[in-house]
């Protein structure tokens, strides 16, 4: 009967991420996967997360279930850490998932229960597993400007003139931070103007929180979406626990619900037990809780904030100097704009036939519409990618 299937897309990144490995040459540069490495090219555990594991293996007693929202102590953590004193406590409601994917996809199938006829605005463009996982879902979504490559920033205007057109109840998915693909971010004004559409189109804000301290900083990262919470008056949130904690393969992430309305925030948690038994039942409990005991604890807490701080200048650092030695390079100031950008993500402006040569010539893997993970480079890469594009423009 499975010979019925019918064969699937390959996703980009994975596609791309066996040519790397099959790629004999020493020499190659893998900027296509979207993890943090250090300078030795490996993705660290964070010496706080090693520290709260040793202290739960000995604390932890039993290996039993989980409630069906997962670790009510991780999603307090979770929204203290994201949200500070923007809200009162009795206006959320949450529920522990795995991963950052996992928060949006439950968030996405109430939304559709809620209103099959929902209409979903992504940016344009956005992490690609946004409109995948919306097709999949049968959700009908939009594209709204976002990123000018002519200018390398955001297209406030015209981003703002196509949300215009959503309509009462649609969704606009914003990102939180350290926007991917393309390391554009909001200014605090621009998340004040968003959430004055929302309020007088009452259009529903949900903003997918995947690298919350790898911009600026934990707390500036999250000043518009703070912001926006204390203005409209329903906001959905999915974040990530991957990158800030080095949680990768643990899939540790956090849905919250914001309404002042106790009634709907109480048939929302009753829904979110729903679709998560009918999902995956109870979710993982062990990633979670280490995040709980760091974000509980001064000491561990503490230790967690420099590494983010650490990560954070490194990824600066390198972004900087790419930008400089691009510079250097192609003797132009055509790259400018990376050292206006935030996080791990940047878009090159380079065309897919570009992208081709440098995975060809220079053994440099890069996603085709030249999206480049900067934390992917070290001090040597830098020059290498420099000099490669300076080759093929």
């Amino acid at each position: 009967m499975l010979e019925l299937l019918k064969e699937q897309p390959a996703d980009n990144i994975i596609a791309l991420m066996g040519q790397f490995a099959n790629d004999n040459r020493e020499t190659k540069v893998d900027l296509g996967v979207g993890v943090y490495k250090n300078q030795s090219g490996v993705t660290p555990i964070m010496g706080a997360v090693k520290k709260a594991q040793a202290l739960l293996l000995e604390s932890q007693v039993s290996k039993s279930y989980v409630g069906l929202l997962g670790n009510l102590d991780f999603v307090q953590s979770m929204k203290n850490l994201i949200l500070s004193d923007s809200l009162r406590s009795e206006n959320f409601v949450g529920a522990q998932a795995p991963g950052g994917t996992g928060s949006l996809h439950q968030m996405f199938l109430l939304l559709r229960a809620a209103n099959p006829n929902i209409t979903v605005w992504i940016s344009s463009p956005t992490w690609p597993n946004h409109p995948s996982m919306l097709r999949h879902l049968g959700i009908e979504f939009r594209y709204y400007r976002y990123f000018s490559e002519e200018t390398g920033s955001i297209d406030f205007d015209g981003m703002m003139s196509d949300l215009a057109e959503a309509k009462c109840n649609d969704v606009i998915l914003l990102h939180g931070c350290c926007h991917n693909p393309t390391g554009a971010n909001l200014s605090v004004g621009e998340w004040d103007s968003i959430s004055q559409l929302c309020l007088k189109n009452e259009i529903i804000p949900l903003v997918d929180l995947a690298y919350q301290g790898f911009g600026d900083g934990l707390e500036e990262d999250v000043l518009g979406l703070r912001r926006m919470a204390g203005l409209v008056p329903e906001l959905i949130i999915a974040a990530s626990c991957s990158k800030n904690f080095g949680l990768y393969r643990d899939r540790v992430g956090v849905a919250l619900y914001l309404n002042e309305n106790k009634k709907v925030l109480s048939l929302t948690s009753d829904n979110l037990k729903s679709v998560n038994r009918l999902t995956y039942s109870f979710p993982p409990d062990w990633g979670a809780t280490v995040v709980s005991t760091i974000l509980n604890d001064s000491g561990l807490r503490a230790d967690w904030n420099e590494e983010v701080q650490d990560i954070r200048s490194s990824i600066t650092h390198l972004r900087l100097g790419l930008r400089d030695a691009l510079k250097r390079a192609t003797n132009s100031d055509r790259f400018a704009f990376l050292g206006e950008h935030k996080g791990m993500f940047s878009r090159l402006g380079l065309t897919k036939g570009q992208v081709d040569l440098l995975r060809k010539d220079h053994a440099i893997y890069m996603v085709g519409d030249s999206r480049i993970n900067i934390a992917g480079l070290n001090e040597k890469s830098v020059n290498v990618l420099a000099n490669a594009v300076a080759k093929i423009l």
